[in-house]
């Protein structure tokens, strides 16, 4: 294996990733964790208005430590569990100055586009955001940020941000209309782990693809998102090499596919109920590409209410059938080429997904995926889900308690990844880049733990 495997074992002892029970112990009872208490906030605030307790524990003060701009109300805020943190927010020249102790922060911004009369289009408010006097986001832009969800609130996360001074100090900088703020939130790295025990794991040192593991998925284009590429199992597209599994994307032209690519699954074969899961790559870069690693339910018609037989086998992409997303998906990583080092997590279900602007998700900024390896974690318990890139925690989901609609999560996923070329999400900030290609998805590791019994 390359040089890197020298230092796996101790990798192994600092990544760990939790995870529940493979799908053939699923069926006994198993004990539920509980997700352990945060205690990495520093500091959080209410921008423009009075104190508020998130959903998932985090206080957030009364604004203070702010100036500039003017405060305003919005009534309707979708697409986050705590709507009331976007309902006020200032609009303006803002500027944050907090004395913090010197070291080294990620700093959590939430937004939400302020519509009154009308609503903006993308371009209409442009801004960057400065933290230290670095530049930690370029060019936001609510609406385009949010996918065009003019009400959808927006939560964007600058991991390392570096205190030297005693006062952590934040402004803004608008290119096109007024900077606006929600409410911000400062962690550091001192988050407990608990003690999770490796059940399964791919280190990917072998000469081939692991098939006690892993399943390659065999599709042609279109099948689902309107995704450009063609699935397949070609050694062009997917093999183990050098100690990383490479899942490869090329421009040919196959069986009727303009491009070609793979998607591996670990169904029937990996399948889990609560846990921590880490996933080390390195992505691939341009415009057109739509890597993930993400999750779907093994059972895929458990909340399904239309799927027919004829339905049942294919029914990713099939109309006729509402496995999805009344079962649910987690994605634990994706990212789109048209915006290099902005990397997503998301969950969906029939309470809150896209079509309804209710899309719960995260965004954390990078420095460079396409050339670092970064670790691309999952901690998901009876009561929440929390997402990582790193030690950065960027996004969390919270059990409501109000059924299957808004938590289709207490049942065994198992783990997906590919590139996908094109698709809705893929081309949305242009065409495909011919000539990007071949691109690769690296991945070092796959490990998955759970607590002790």
């Amino acid at each position: 294996m390359s040089k890197e495997s020298a230092n796996k074992n101790q990798q192994l002892l600092s990544l760990v990733i939790a995870g529940s029970i493979l799908l053939s112990a699923c069926s006994s009872e198993q004990p539920e964790p509980e997700a352990q208490a945060e205690t990495d906030l520093v500091w959080a605030i209410n921008v423009g208005g009075p104190a508020y307790d998130g959903v998932d524990g985090t206080s957030y003060e009364a604004e203070s430590s702010v100036s500039g701009g003017t405060v305003g109300q919005m009534e309707v805020v979708k697409g986050s569990q705590d709507s009331p943190l976007y309902q006020t927010y200032r609009e303006g020249d803002i500027q944050i100055s907090r004395p913090i102790d010197n070291g080294t922060y990620d700093v959590t911004f939430h937004f939400a586009e302020p519509v009154e009369e009308r609503e903006y289009v993308p371009g209409e408010r442009v801004f960057d955001a400065f933290a230290e006097d670095a530049l930690v986001i370029d060019d936001l832009d609510v609406i385009l940020f949010r996918d065009g969800k003019a009400i959808s609130a927006l939560t964007v996360v600058a991991p390392d941000v570096v205190v030297s001074d005693g006062e952590l100090n934040i402004r803004f900088e608008a290119s096109a209309g007024q900077p606006t703020l929600s409410a911000l939130v400062v962690r550091d790295r001192n988050r407990p782990a608990p003690d999770w025990q490796l059940v399964w794991s791919d280190e990917f040192d072998g000469d081939e693809i692991d098939s006690d593991k892993w399943s390659p998925r065999l599709w042609p284009a279109r099948q689902v998102n309107d995704e450009d590429q063609a699935y397949t199992d070609r050694p062009e597209n997917v093999r183990v090499e050098d100690g990383m599994l490479v899942i490869e994307a090329h421009r040919e032209d196959y069986e009727g596919s303009s491009y070609t690519s793979a998607r591996l699954h670990s169904q029937d074969k990996g399948d889990f109920l609560y846990g921590r899961f880490e996933v080390r790559a390195q992505l691939p870069e341009g415009q057109g590409t739509w890597p993930a690693i993400w999750m779907l339910p093994t059972d895929a018609f458990t909340y399904a209410t239309t799927c027919e037989d004829t339905t049942r086998q294919e029914w990713q992409g099939t109309a006729d059938c509402d496995a999805w997303p009344k079962s649910g998906e987690i994605d634990i990583m994706e990212h789109v080429g048209y915006q290099m080092n902005h990397v997503h997590g998301t969950v969906h279900n029939e309470a809150y997904y896209w079509v309804n602007w209710e899309q719960r998700k995260g965004r954390v900024l990078l420095d460079d995926v396409a050339n670092e390896f970064y670790v691309y974690a999952l901690e998901w318990y009876p009561d929440r889900i929390d997402i990582f890139v790193d030690d950065t925690h960027y996004f969390t989901y919270m059990n409501e308690g109000t059924g299957w609609e808004a938590w289709p999560y207490d049942q065994p996923f198992y783990l997906i990844m590919n590139i996908a070329v094109g698709g809705v999400w893929g081309r949305a900030g242009g065409p495909i880049d011919d000539t990007i290609f071949p691109q690769q998805m690296l991945i070092d590791y796959v490990r998955v733990y759970q607590l002790p019994e």
